[in-house]
């Protein structure tokens, strides 16, 4: 497992992060396309959460700082799966083959193919967890402005 890792100190509080990201569809959405289905495993109010997913496993650390908070991510990437080898299948015997050139071919059967997740770099992971950081910094208000 390859681990990546992003941080940065925003201008909001712990509980406002914190609502912002201890939900599993929440942190899912920001999270995207790169991690697939977002599943939270573990919350220690105000302070961290544990995700996982099918490509990767990661946290989320808050801890305030100075006038902000500091949030670090963080992402452990699954290993792609290893491909077993496929073993030929024996040669069939002479009355067989004789048998396939004299009855017509029949059509394949499709077996189901067991679908994997393709597997996330590391680039990709970092990209996902700093626009996760830009997503949770931007300002949600303007707090000069005048309401009329």
């Amino acid at each position: 497992m390859s681990a990546v890792q992003t941080q940065r100190t925003l201008v909001k509080s712990v509980p406002e992060l914190w609502a912002e990201l201890s939900e599993s569809a929440l942190l899912g959405r920001m999270l995207g396309k790169p991690f697939g289905e977002i599943t939270i495993t573990r919350r220690t109010p105000e302070s961290s959460i544990e995700w996982e997913s099918e490509r990767a496993a990661g946290a989320v650390e808050l801890e305030p700082s100075g006038f902000g908070t500091r949030v670090r991510l963080t992402a452990q990437i699954a290993p792609p799966p290893a491909l077993e080898p496929v073993a030929e299948p024996p040669r069939p015997g002479l009355l067989a083959r004789i048998w396939a050139q004299i009855r017509p071919p029949q059509p394949a059967i499709d077996d189901p193919i067991e679908r994997t997740p393709a597997p996330i770099d590391a680039g990709a992971a970092e990209d996902a967890l700093t626009a996760v950081l830009d997503e949770i910094g931007a300002a949600r208000h303007r707090p000069f402005s005048r309401h009329q």
